[in-house]
């Protein structure tokens, strides 16, 4: 990510291709951190991958990601109910999203805060 931003990249997309080609490869959320990192605001960072309810989308917001790419939600949408499929999942995950934001008090996403997630390590580490 370093070596992309001194080449000039616009955005980065934090992407594992649905882990189709390694099955052992770490999920999208857990290496968008170390990617956000390493930009360091130099250019936008997207996360594609593992985003399958508004929750998921809110918590990449939290931990740095400008936006989510959505694949296979949509599709599942689409191979049950066609145009309403899709639009029944668009509806899903923005609902979704907007009740995360209002359990966590937040308006936008500014007010969004890396806090805001725990990873479940945490919780083993006290046991």
């Amino acid at each position: 990510a370093d070596l992309a931003c001194k080449h000039g990249v616009d955005g980065i997309l934090v992407s594992n291709h649905g882990a189709r080609q390694l099955d052992t490869v770490p999920a999208t959320i857990e290496a968008l951190p170390e990617v956000v990192a390493a930009v360091k605001g130099r250019c936008e960072v997207y996360l594609d991958g593992g985003v399958c309810r508004g929750t998921d989308a809110f918590k990449a917001l939290a931990l740095g990601a400008r936006a989510v790419f959505i694949g296979r939600p949509y599709l599942w949408g689409l191979a049950h109910s066609g145009e309403q499929g899709v639009e029944h999942v668009l509806t899903l995950l923005k609902d979704e999203l907007q009740m995360a934001f209002q359990l966590c008090g937040c308006v936008t996403t500014e007010d969004i805060k890396p806090s805001m997630v725990m990873h479940h390590q945490r919780y083993l580490a006290k046991l």
